[in-house]
């Protein structure tokens, strides 16, 4: 069914006249009255629960309407620098109850609903997870839109509306089986509004003519054109009557233009053509493991750009005379590298579109873009075939071609004869376009997203590009919304701390750390265990429901959510549950603090030892959960299909959160910042912002282990490390090792192989060896700290009461002042009170 949200009676609306914050319970509830019947044509006592959450949504979204046009009038008078926000992913998870917070109305809508018997929690449960994204970058581009708009700036995020997402997971036989995410099965999103009106066209394939006529023109003939259609999805901010937008491109084709009996095709064949050309913004990272997959992702990669691009100039052409002002009043930015074709477009447009000769148009390109790169893996910094560029983008791989060239004559002039630079920092070698090369040198910034990543990126992974300007680089440590993932994700919580240090938290969450004097108040600190107990109740529920297990409530809730990757070592923390449950299976009786391990992330389709992980979380749960001698001691779930919902749901419940990847290889890592705002503690290795949560809570409210990043990078650069010595000298561990393929588990004894090979035969490239033996000493620390009620909650309320700093509202206001030079008042961040709470950083070579 396609809602239509205008179908309503204005006179029934009240947030036609006053702020939606006024409206009384009464006329809240007449409203949505009036909505039911407008919509679907019947009374409220013939409406599903399905449609009642269509009608509230839209009326949600009548309410957020008013402020989106006020805010969009008030900029255009007063033309404030606008920032648009480049994301290949934006997991936004559910909306409603967000809207209901942010217009300051959950409580009038709960109290509205209840006088009609109706939970409002009934009908929040009725929406679908946008299937827009699939992990952390996608999570906080969510977030960022978030702060972008609770702190009044003019930010657009710019994405593509995914019509199936990544897949929806389901697990059988152990096994990860992707099914098409059908999210958008309404046909349309309850939030969105389709701009047809403001559609443009984006082109591949064909050929260019130069023509020069007194001056040089590029013809770009015989190409296929794609409509670009965009759906604007309202981002409010928290009661502030600002509205920005998340603006989603979509494939799509009119055939009512197209006659079918041209050249002999008929009707099937017109629709034919419309479904292949739609299906470009069908799904998120189509699987490259194939040719056809690899120039599925770049279109997908193109027509982002090129839709957002044209959009953008077309609004600073329409109230800008000089192209001159575009750096001034536009900043576009480059979330990680799949919008790095930002840079040649924008050259396109400015050179072909807009007559500007080469210098001029760089000039303006790279004062305007700006780029944040989130990783250090060498397979994630993406690369594509010349002559797939070449073929499927031939103007745009012209221009590509045009900057290398300039870009390593420069190199040539600053560092003559050193060959092996220049060609390390060429934006085309070895027949590859290198696209974070790209990406640099188009920019004017280059961030990375925690302290210790980005030394690692200037010391390392892209040490040649600081060398060659190092006034590019700079740090803007990553952050979370704390509306999402406290203020609503966790609500008993947060009415305690409003109850405790008052509201103005909410605001400045920095004022988070007056929670720290309660550390020595035991009833405060009950009442923190009380509140984690409920959540944890709610988890046990939701899990007995689901997959018929239950848990120990009083159990260690023991979380490990991410996407399922070699270096995130899921598999390090099966090694320790394996090697836990062999300690049981040799004494029942033996005294430990009982666990539960949770476990939940999708593999990439084509990620084949990723999907193994899996089968074996999974095994080693069966065995588990069905063992009777072990009498319940410890449990393994591996919950399925995880999405921003479910995290709202394991999150507040957790009591360790799992951050343990191999120092140096995670950016940042924002899951961290999230668990740490719930109070659970943190078990992780010193990497990402793992580094900065030590420093914020204290060394004393973490539990640390294993090689240092330094370390690490030691052994890439100089070798040294041989598995074989460490498999060898710890019994323990090489009874885990060799259960991986001894016939420990009941599957074939060749099915997890691939581990057993990746940890002795290809010596263990991501040190889960190496790490073993710190980890599980750190694992049994944080087992028998938890046995003081009063210490372990202590550690989680230092951890809360120090997470403010990680909100992404501190994050964007770097952003906005340091490398988009938005013209803000004083970043809320650094209002914070009170004056004794300070974050001391280490000194760089401490950790690098």
């Amino acid at each position: 069914m396609h809602t239509n949200s205008n179908l309503y009676c204005p006179e029934n609306l009240p947030a036609q006249n006053m702020k939606p914050e006024n409206i009384t319970v009464t006329e809240f509830k007449e409203a949505f009255i009036a909505k039911i019947e407008a919509m679907h044509g019947k009374p409220l006592s013939q409406t599903s629960d399905r449609e009642k959450f269509q009608a509230l949504a839209a009326l949600v979204r009548d309410l957020i309407s008013k402020n989106l046009i006020t805010t969009n009038s008030q900029r255009a008078k007063e033309h404030p620098k606008q920032v648009y926000y480049l994301s290949i992913e934006f997991l936004l998870g559910r909306l409603l109850e967000t809207n209901l917070v942010n217009l300051g109305i959950r409580d009038t809508c709960a109290k509205a609903l209840s006088l009609l018997g109706i939970e409002l929690g009934t009908l929040i449960d009725q929406e679908e997870d946008a299937g827009l994204g699939n992990g952390g970058l996608g999570r906080l581009a969510a977030c960022y839109l978030d702060s972008m708009a609770a702190i009044g700036l003019a930010g657009h995020g710019c994405g593509l509306r995914y019509r199936y997402g990544l897949f929806e997971q389901r697990i059988i036989g152990g096994y990860q089986h992707e099914l098409p995410d059908n999210w958008l099965k309404d046909r349309s999103y309850v939030w969105e509004y389709r701009r047809p009106d403001e559609k443009v066209a984006v082109r591949f394939g064909g050929a260019v003519r130069v023509q020069t006529n007194g001056k040089t023109r590029f013809i770009h003939e015989n190409y296929e054109r794609v409509i670009a259609v965009p759906y604007d999805v309202p981002v409010a901010g928290y009661k502030n009557e600002i509205v920005n937008t998340l603006r989603l491109w979509s494939a799509e084709v009119d055939v009512s233009h197209h006659n079918c009996c041209i050249h002999g095709n008929d009707c099937n064949s017109v629709i034919g053509y419309k479904h292949g050309v739609e299906s470009l913004t069908d799904i998120l990272y189509p699987n490259d493991t194939h040719y056809e997959g690899k120039v599925l992702r770049l279109k997908q990669q193109y027509f982002l750009v090129s839709a957002s691009l044209q959009s953008i100039m077309k609004s600073f052409r329409l109230h800008h005379h000089s192209l001159s002002e575009l750096p001034d009043t536009i900043a576009v930015h480059i979330n990680d590298t799949h919008p790095a074709l930002a840079v040649p477009e924008l050259m396109r447009i400015l050179i072909d579109d807009c007559g500007l000769g080469w210098d001029d148009a760089w000039d303006l390109t790279v004062r305007t873009l700006s780029y944040t790169n989130h990783t250090v893996l060498p397979e994630a910094l993406e690369k594509w075939p010349v002559g797939m560029m070449e073929h499927l983008l031939p103007r745009i791989y012209m221009i590509i071609n045009e900057i290398n060239e300039r870009y390593c004559r420069q190199l040539w002039d600053k560092f003559p004869g050193d060959w092996d630079r220049i060609r390390s920092m060429a934006i085309i070698a070895d027949n590859q376009v290198h696209m974070a090369h790209l990406a640099i040198a188009g920019s004017h910034s280059v961030n990375g997203v925690a302290e210790i990543h980005t030394q690692i990126l200037k010391k390392s992974v892209m040490n040649n590009f600081y060398t060659h300007t190092p006034g590019k680089f700079t740090n803007v440590t990553n952050g979370i919304t704390h509306r999402r993932w406290l203020l609503t994700a966790n609500p008993m919580l947060a009415d305690l701390i409003t109850e405790t240090i008052g509201p103005d938290w909410v605001e400045y969450p920095c004022n988070l750390a007056q929670l720290a004097p309660y550390a020595k108040d035991t009833g405060f600190l009950d009442t923190l265990a009380n509140i984690k107990m409920h959540n944890k109740l709610k988890l046990a529920k939701y899990i007995k429901a689901k997959y018929n297990v239950v848990v120990d409530v009083k159990s260690i809730f023991d979380s490990h959510i991410k996407r399922i990757h070699a270096y995130k070592r899921q598999t390090l923390n099966v090694m320790h549950i394996m090697d836990l449950y062999n300690r049981l299976r040799e004494n029942p009786n033996l005294d430990i603090v009982p666990r539960t391990f949770i476990f939940g992330g999708k593999a990439a389709p084509g990620y084949y030892r990723a999907k193994k992980t899996i089968k074996l979380i999974n095994t080693l749960a069966d065995k588990i959960n069905n063992d009777k001698s072990i009498k319940d001691k410890i449990k393994v779930l591996f919950l399925e299909n995880y999405n921003v919902s479910h995290a709202e749901l394991i999150i507040p419940a957790s009591d360790a959160s799992e951050q343990i990847s191999t120092a140096s290889r995670e950016a940042s890592g924002t899951g961290n910042m999230k668990f740490m705002m719930n109070g659970a503690v943190t078990i992780g290795t010193l990497d990402g912002a793992n580094i900065e949560i030590r420093n914020a809570a204290g060394a004393d409210n973490i539990f640390v282990f294993g090689l240092s990043a330094e370390e690490v990078l030691n052994y890439y650069r100089y070798g040294g490390y041989n598995a074989w010595d460490i498999y060898n000298s710890d019994p323990r561990l090489k009874t885990v090792v060799d259960q991986l393929v001894n016939g420990f588990f009941p599957v074939d004894p060749d099915e997890f192989r691939t581990h057993h090979e990746a940890l002795l035969r290809h010596n263990d490239e991501y040190f889960l060896l190496k790490d073993f033996a710190s980890y599980v000493a750190a694992q049994c620390r944080l087992a028998e700290v938890y046995r003081d009620k009063y210490i372990w909650q202590k550690m989680c309320l230092m951890n809360i009461a120090h997470s403010g700093w990680f909100s992404s509202d501190r994050t964007f206001s770097e952003y906005a002042v340091d490398i988009w030079e938005m013209d803000q008042p004083v970043p809320i961040w650094r209002r914070c009170q009170p004056e004794d709470y300070e974050r001391v950083m280490p000194e760089h070579d401490a950790y690098i």
